[in-house]
């Protein structure tokens, strides 16, 4: 939408395709229904892709001050929430309605709920048979997103029309995705995630990522599956199957060295301790999985085993089963190879005039507003080659 738009101001005809019937779907569902629209602190280092360098150029020609200075225009107010993370005061519904008129300013021709069947090359440019007649055009741009939450029409399109015009594709997997641990999944002891459910608290996650080592300060939520929250949505985009993640449930402090310096004097058992800096249903879920401490009274727990019980705190080593798929995965890993492409026009050089944006290429941005950026920056570079 925001590349059909600033196309169609500077001139040039323009005809919008979507096979939804409504418009801007992802949109409307982001941020609760306020649209995390983008973070105040943006940078290539937010963006996971084999190529790592290829989203600089887009970034920097178009940053979020200049997003915002368009949604000032549109008098839309927003606020900062978490971590340089920017929402709509109002509704999701106002990107929507910003990106639709700007459409409108440039004529662009809409065609919704217009399923694409073919896409052919032909001298002057694309010929698309859609079920509302054929299109020519002379340059093409596929802004078809990734695979993540089919039910509002996720498809692999995109991939499709990339891989027929002889384009690589970075394997698509779910990113920003919960993780489970049925099946091949291990967790310390015999603790249960189903009895944790719905525990929340603030970690150091860390793991050995598709391209090096990453972590991550951030909240963590026990599900009824495994692991979610943004510590779990961060790491999941860089975690591998068959990679272990360590956690830190009390970054910062060394809860083994703790425990026994209370032991003098205490009068209360060990969970009672864990619990005083611990949500309760965990601290009292640790020491039950521990035969060393289970139901005993702190002073009465010797050094080493309490100093052990620091260190699986300190370093709880979870094995991921594997994720919740693409069916609750916020954004998809992967797609069209950036090496494919050009930084500056993201424009495929194997086939001149067919061009990718957004999350259909292979750069994937973090948790917090970095993805919308992404699909932002990369349509200004588009829009203003073709």
């Amino acid at each position: 939408m925001l590349c059909a738009a600033m196309v169609g101001q500077r001139g040039l005809s323009v005809v919008l395709i979507d096979h939804a019937e409504r418009i801007g779907e992802k949109i409307r569902i982001s941020g609760g229904g306020r649209c995390n629209f983008t973070n105040i602190d943006v940078g290539p280092a937010n963006f996971l892709s084999a190529n790592p360098h290829f989203s600089r150029s887009a970034l920097a020609r178009y940053t979020p001050l200049d997003f915002l200075a368009l949604l000032k225009t549109h008098r839309i107010a927003f606020h900062e929430k978490h971590r340089g993370q920017l929402f709509c005061d109002e509704s999701a519904e106002q990107i929507i309605a910003m990106l639709t008129d700007e459409c409108a300013r440039g004529n662009v021709a809409w065609r919704t709920a217009c399923a694409v069947s073919a896409v052919r090359r032909e001298s002057a440019g694309f010929r698309l048979d859609t079920v509302a007649g054929e299109i020519t055009a002379s340059k093409l741009v596929i802004a078809t997103g990734g695979l993540s939450i089919p039910k509002i029409g996720a498809t692999d399109f995109g991939y499709r029309i990339a891989r027929q015009f002889g384009l690589k594709i970075i394997e698509p997997r779910p990113a920003l995705v919960p993780l489970t641990f049925a099946g091949s999944g291990s967790i310390p002891g015999a603790i249960g995630f189903k009895d944790l459910a719905g525990v929340a608290l603030e970690v150091d996650i860390e793991t050995a990522g598709h391209y090096g080592r990453v972590h991550f300060r951030e909240d963590l939520l026990f599900t009824h599956k495994g692991l979610s929250g943004p510590a779990v949505l961060q790491i999941s985009t860089h975690w591998q199957s068959g990679a272990p993640l360590q956690i830190d449930l009390l970054p910062g402090m060394d809860i083994g060295a703790e425990l026994v310096a209370a032991k003098r004097g205490a009068a209360f058992g060990v969970a009672t301790a864990l619990a005083r800096v611990l949500p309760k249903r965990l601290a009292q879920t640790l020491c039950d999985a521990d035969a060393s401490v289970a139901g005993r009274m702190l002073a009465d727990c010797p050094d080493r085993a309490l100093a052990a019980l620091g260190a699986r705190i300190n370093q709880f080593a979870v094995m991921p089963g594997g994720t919740e798929g693409f069916r609750k995965a916020e954004v998809t890993a992967g797609g069209v190879d950036t090496r494919e492409l050009s930084s500056q026009t993201m424009e495929a050089a194997r086939a001149p005039g067919l061009h990718f944006i957004g999350e259909v290429v292979d750069v994937t941005g973090w948790l917090g507003g970095y993805n919308f950026q992404w699909a932002w920056s990369s349509a200004m570079a588009c829009a203003k080659a073709l």
